[in-house]
């Protein structure tokens, strides 16, 4: 696999779609809109940290409902792309920051990531969390939205020893990029985030999930 590519920052920037791959996909757009429903029901009024925000497709939603957002990604790239939505300049900021280990502070209410979760490694979910809350705070709310395993449509290209799964993708360039993408069940996220959330709910749709909870 020597002619594969495993820099995931550089794969989003070169993709050019990330709405359309990720996010909007015809099949489940009744699901998404219940999911816009829910997000703007528990992140009205808040103080968003976002996490990988990307090109601003979820920041775009949550600049309508939330008191303040600190828009983050670890590509500069993407942000600039972001900026071009025009966001209300009183309501959200941007700041470069790895979603893993965002070296950010402030004062926040909430945290959310959407269509991250599935590229943080099984080893090291525990202790992303924990930098979470350390940002956000007890009782801080988490919210989080990805992909679900889709049967007979998504491909595995690999797994690894701790259970992470591997997609390859190509950009338009040709080049091909293996990225991580781990699809969670249900059990494996509430067996995950019992320990670390209190108030946890978890909706499941045919190709999406919505994890809500309080930091313990």
């Amino acid at each position: 696999m020597s002619n594969v590519l495993t820099d995931m920052a550089a794969y989003y920037v070169q993709r050019g779609n990330y709405d359309e791959e990720d996010i909007e996909n015809p099949d489940g757009m009744d699901a998404l809109d219940e999911i816009m429903e829910m997000l703007h029901t528990q992140l009205s009024g808040q103080r968003v940290l976002e996490l990988a925000c990307g090109d601003g497709y979820w920041t775009d939603e949550l600049a309508d409902v939330a008191d303040y957002v600190l828009a983050t990604d670890i590509n500069p790239a993407l942000l600039d792309v972001a900026k071009t939505r025009e966001l209300p300049e009183d309501v959200v900021e941007f700041a470069v920051a790895d979603a893993n280990d965002p070296q950010v502070s402030g004062d926040f209410s909430a945290c959310f990531a959407g269509f991250w979760w599935s590229h943080v490694r099984r080893q090291d979910q525990v202790e992303v969390i924990g930098r979470w809350r350390n940002i956000v705070g007890k009782d801080g709310l988490l919210v989080l939205v990805d992909n679900s395993f889709l049967e007979g449509q998504t491909v595995i290209a690999r797994t690894d020893a701790e259970g992470n799964t591997y997609q390859i993708h190509a950009v338009p360039s040709g080049e091909r990029y293996e990225i991580i993408k781990n699809y969670l069940t249900y059990s494996t996220l509430r067996k995950r985030f019992s320990p670390l959330l209190k108030d946890m709910r978890i909706h499941r749709y045919d190709h999406y999930w919505m994890l809500t909870g309080r930091f313990r």
